[in-house]
């Protein structure tokens, strides 16, 4: 399971763009969504296989798709859609926030929803820095069995589960390449 909150990640995306545009001084392309979903399994530890993944993104109601990838709509081109490559099947959820609740408490809900299955093995959580700490104390007192992976622009205060930089996955889907960014 991956549990990602997309305005976040759009929002990363958006400020990746803008900056490695002016360092590169080339224009930046958008996303490739099932590239980005690919680098962040592998980042999570799937490995080559026949995997079934589900990959929900928490989004706030107004926002009609990701503006920094594509595809992007969610409606139309990602909400109950799926693709199949070398790592398995990935199949995408768009829920947006309802009135109802926050999006903070949904995806923490979302979480605590995913921990409690047994027959998920593999977590990869891409919070909204700001609820960072709410993520760290549900997956705290979650299953060790489960492989956690949580996603940052930065290394977070701990727990158990493993930390992986968020940017490089993104950085990957916007096809931008290390020796751009350190030439030999």
């Amino acid at each position: 399971m991956m549990i990602v909150d997309a305005d976040y990640v759009d929002r990363v995306a958006f400020d990746l763009t803008v900056n490695f545009e002016r360092m590169l001084n080339r224009r930046i392309p958008q996303a490739d969504l099932a590239r980005w979903i690919d680098c962040v399994a592998l980042d999570g530890g799937l490995r080559e296989g026949e995997h079934e993944t589900q990959v929900v993104l928490i989004h706030d109601k107004q926002n009609m798709g990701l503006k920094n990838f594509l595809p992007g709509h969610y409606d139309s081109e990602l909400h109950a859609k799926a693709f199949k490559d070398h790592l398995g099947e990935f199949a995408i959820s768009a829920l947006p926030v309802e009135a109802l609740t926050t999006k903070e408490d949904f995806f923490i809900e979302t979480l605590q929803l995913v921990g409690q299955q047994k027959e998920v093995k593999r977590i990869m959580v891409v919070p909204d820095d700001n609820i960072y700490n709410k993520v760290r104390a549900v997956l705290n007192k979650m299953d060790d069995e489960k492989r956690i992976t949580v996603f940052s622009m930065q290394p977070m205060p701990g727990g158990n589960f493993r930390q992986e930089i968020l940017g490089y996955s993104l950085m990957a889907a916007l096809g931008i390449r290390g020796e751009e960014i350190h030439p030999e």
